[in-house]
């Protein structure tokens, strides 16, 4: 069953795979082998700076839910024995407050059906019933449509070259935001977290390692710069969007 075919989504993922097959023909001439990572990191690029006026909404959302940590803490403690009236009282607060305690998530669902798609142009052995001629692409032997997690097993040094640095760049991006949370759960009251849910937190920052393995080459790129542009991202735009009562929220009010 070729999932091109199918109406609505096939006409977009046979655009999908013509538009990148353009751009990777666009920048062979200067990239050689390199033009279809070359071609995913600009899309990725692109994307990403598209998607920065969500980013700051995103941002700021964040830090209106902040400046209500102090309330609904004192919330939790007065009422974490009835947790249908301390259901209640939370979403009474965020409604006077104006804020939604579902805001911001406006970025990640934006990029989620980019990701699919390009995940299904890059899988698709066939586009519209002809061989997808990005599946042909290599990059130090690995598939741009393999996953790195079976190149790296079945290739040789290239699949090793590539997904180890596919790692990092994930490893990076783990690390910066493991310390960004840390940074923010100073000055606000300590959150009561189940002693079997604590190490995965500290563990979530690097989960998109996994599917960075698991989907072809070319979607890991995106997935690895992506994440990276997030990781720098937040930081500064809280530097900059934020003030001394999203950083140290209820201090004014003591």
């Amino acid at each position: 069953m070729d999932i091109t075919t199918w109406p609505l989504i096939g006409p977009l993922v046979q655009l999908g795979a013509a538009g990148l097959h353009e751009l990777v023909d666009l920048l062979e001439p200067l990239a050689g082998a390199g033009a279809a990572a070359l071609a995913v990191v600009l899309i990725t690029l692109a994307v990403r700076a598209l998607l920065i006026p969500l980013d700051v909404r995103m941002v700021r959302a964040e830090g209106a839910r902040r400046r209500l940590a102090p309330a609904l803490a004192a919330l939790r403690t007065r009422w974490k024995k009835k947790p249908e009236e301390l259901q209640r009282r939370t979403m009474e607060l965020y409604r006077d407050a104006g804020v939604s305690p579902v805001a911001g998530f406006g970025s990640m669902l934006a990029q989620a059906p980019i990701v699919s798609l390009l995940y299904l142009v890059l899988a698709s052995p066939a586009i519209a019933g002809e061989p997808n001629p990005l599946r042909v692409e290599e990059l130090l032997g690995v598939g741009f449509g393999e996953a790195l997690g079976l190149a790296v097993v079945t290739g040789g040094a290239g699949a090793i070259v590539l997904t180890a640095s596919v790692v990092v760049l994930l490893t990076l991006s783990g690390l910066l935001q493991r310390r960004a949370m840390r940074m923010l759960q100073q000055g606000l009251p300590t959150p009561e977290i189940p002693a079997a849910v604590a190490p995965m937190l500290g563990i979530l920052p690097f989960i998109a390692i996994i599917p960075a393995l698991i989907v072809p080459f070319g979607a890991a790129i995106y997935l690895a710069i992506s994440s990276l542009w997030s990781a720098i991202e937040r930081p500064v735009l809280r530097r900059v969007l934020w003030g001394e009562a999203e950083w140290r929220p209820g201090v004014g009010d003591e």
